[in-house]
């Protein structure tokens, strides 16, 4: 899947991303990548979900992986960040 089919979440309002997602769905109707680490997985969700119920509702989850990436801090220490990717598909 080309990298053009996935959106990364972050700290702005979940509609914005809701428009991103819904864009790529228009652009290549086959499916769409929601990433998110950390804090952000929960506004991942939220915007997976406002997607299919409202927007795209021919679109379905096809897939969910989580994982947990490890960072490595300005100072150098390493910390453990969770992560998520959410594959929603027509």
């Amino acid at each position: 899947m080309a990298e053009d089919n996935v959106v990364y979440i972050g700290n702005k309002p979940t509609m914005n991303y809701v428009l991103a997602v819904t864009t790529q769905f228009t652009k290549n109707p086959s499916e769409v990548v929601i990433k998110a680490r950390g804090m952000a997985i929960s506004r991942a969700v939220d915007v997976a979900e406002v997607v299919r119920n409202r927007f795209v509702t021919e679109a379905r989850v096809k897939d969910i992986s989580i994982s947990t990436e490890v960072l490595e801090t300005k100072d150098g220490e390493k910390i453990n960040v969770s992560s998520i990717e959410i594959t929603l598909a027509k």
